[in-house]
């Protein structure tokens, strides 16, 4: 029987916010990243949307007690989609991998009403820093999509429930690659 893992392609690849057990950096191939709204949530947050053309990178982690359900609940905003053929990693047992996405029909673009969080984007670019180093948090900027909404600066008092503190090295990568975007960062209020 093969092993389950689950693919993190945003804030899990940050080790600091999470103890899923037996994490390994792996690529998905097939799919890009997508800042999305939902009305599952009120502020925008990553998804996985399929891209034939791009390759995204990660990190596989052992599903907790084989209990997916358990998995599915923490990841309620997404559907779990089968994705095993689709990731290289370093595991040499059989293991069944998914991914999990919003659901095409609930994705919206972001808003003023529903920006991304700049202390969502820390915490990912910090652990793409961590895990993939410079090059690979650059890969993060260019694999995903949806740069063009507001992001509102909340670094002050993180709206995020798994912030983490950044490094001044790490604020400034993140505060260079936004600008290079020419992203729109509105205060918090």
């Amino acid at each position: 029987m093969a092993d389950p893992y689950f693919f993190g392609y945003g804030s899990l690849v940050n080790l600091a916010t999470h103890d899923f057990p037996d994490p390994h950096p792996a690529r998905l191939k097939g799919w890009r990243r997508v800042w999305r709204h939902t009305d599952l949530r009120p502020v925008a947050f990553l998804t996985a949307v399929p891209d034939p053309a791009s390759e995204i990178d990660g990190m596989i982690a052992h599903v907790p007690k084989n209990d997916w359900a358990a998995l599915d609940e923490r990841e309620w905003a997404y559907d779990r989609v089968p994705a095993t053929q689709a990731i290289a990693h370093p595991l040499t047992h059989a293991v069944e991998i998914a991914v999990y996405a919003v659901p095409q029909d609930r994705q919206n673009d972001p808003s003023n009403r529903h920006p991304l969080l700049l202390s969502y984007i820390d915490v990912v670019v910090q652990g793409y820093l961590r895990a993939f180093g410079e090059d690979g948090a650059d890969r993060f900027f260019a694999t995903t999509d949806g740069w063009d909404a507001p992001i509102l600066n909340d670094r002050a008092e993180p709206r995020y429930p798994r912030h983490q503190q950044l490094k001044p090295f790490e604020a400034d990568f993140v505060d260079d690659r936004l600008r290079r975007l020419s992203t729109a960062i509105v205060q918090s209020a």
